[in-house]
């Protein structure tokens, strides 16, 4: 892969991972609430991440998008198109005031401060990052993301090594997890699974139809989509597992990789709390991006008054909890990501067929 690819591959991956999947809470409540299936679940999950990266990418590259409406456009047409523009722009605005609620715990949970300490200070670089321009957004976001991974990464190994509860307790506490779909119809492993691939690809899509309409070559665009999806599955598993070694002593944590670092030590939990503060941010800026450029030019005055405008509000809204918010937003906004999906994947099988049919009808 070249460096358009890698580049791409960091900024979907530094999008989707931000406080929600970095706190642990997301996997928590959509994989380790399963149990040992969980570990299936996260493999479907880094597939659907992998697939869809990869046509997103590859479908805005060929159309030179400027903006993912225009790539919604195209899989849902113009009148519906507008629709799922609508209702996706107003769930990637909750998950923007997720990731503000997300700051207030961390402030809460390691310091003892009140949320909305840690709230307004998350709005605050939230809208004096989205005053700089695009490029340099997407630089900051690829930039932050390799680097704060890592002290997840081992903080989770770590955990994952040292734990000493037996698989069966594990599992048996794990139970008592509530998750993402516990109250609906279907609530099984495979449906997280499918719901958290189908909730994130809609939080990542409009960053990544803007990053692929910058890259001219269609398999450049498509194997960064391809990369970056395979990468946030693995992160996936990883945290995954980590979590579910350590289920016993994080029943009620609202940050749980947290959680798992003051286990080890008060300077290491210090230290992560930073992390998880410029994770939070790293989403929080593409989502109050995608959010404001769907009623104003990104770089004009109008963009960052407005983009002022709905991180306060976002502000305001953000009191109700993250955890709270998490169990309500996220499950919703997998239900739009569930029709993407579906959109996505016919517009794939439609032009696999159509070079079938090109060559019979040459051939007759």
């Amino acid at each position: 892969m070249n460096k358009q690819s890698w580049q791409i591959a960091a900024a979907y991956m530094s999008v989707v991972v931000g406080g929600g999947f970095a706190s642990g809470q997301e996997v928590l409540q959509f994989f380790t609430g399963y149990g040992m299936a969980s570990v299936i679940g996260t493999l479907v999950s880094a597939a659907l991440f992998a697939f869809l990266g990869m046509q997103i990418a590859r479908m805005s590259s060929n159309m030179q998008a400027n903006s993912h409406k225009k790539v919604l456009y195209t899989l849902f047409g113009t009148r519906a198109g507008l629709v799922v523009d609508v209702v996706l722009s107003f769930f990637l605005f909750g998950v923007g005031v997720v990731m503000l609620a997300g700051s207030g715990s961390i402030f809460t949970q390691q310091y003892g401060w009140p949320p909305l300490v840690g709230s307004v200070f998350m709005t605050v670089l939230v809208v004096a990052t989205l005053c700089l321009k695009v490029k340099g957004i997407i630089r900051l976001i690829s930039i932050i993301m390799p680097v704060l991974l890592l002290l997840i990464l081992a903080i989770t190994t770590y955990s994952f090594f040292n734990s000493t509860a037996s698989s069966e307790t594990l599992n048996k506490v794990a139970q008592e997890i509530p998750t993402i779909s516990s109250d609906w119809p279907i609530s099984n492993w495979f449906f997280g699974a499918v719901l958290y691939a189908s909730f994130n690809i809609a939080v990542g899509f409009p960053m990544l139809a803007v990053i692929g309409g910058m890259t001219r070559s269609e398999k450049t665009a498509a194997s960064g989509g391809a990369m970056g999806g395979l990468g946030l599955g693995l992160l996936v598993f990883l945290l995954n597992i980590g979590l579910f070694a350590n289920i016993d002593t994080l029943i009620g944590v609202e940050m749980p990789t947290l959680g798992l670092a003051s286990n080890i030590s008060p300077v290491l939990a210090i230290i992560m709390s930073a992390t998880l503060i410029c994770m939070i941010y790293s989403t929080a800026v593409g989502m109050f991006f995608a959010f404001s450029t769907r009623f104003a030019t990104p770089e004009t005055n109008r963009f960052k008054a407005l983009s002022a405008f709905f991180a306060i509000v976002g502000l305001g809204l953000s009191q109700l909890g993250f955890s709270t918010l998490i169990g309500t937003v996220y499950p919703m906004l997998g239900i739009i990501g569930l029709i993407m999906i579906v959109a996505i994947i016919w517009v794939w099988v439609r032009n696999r067929k159509q070079p079938i049919q090109a060559q019979a009808q040459t051939s007759s």
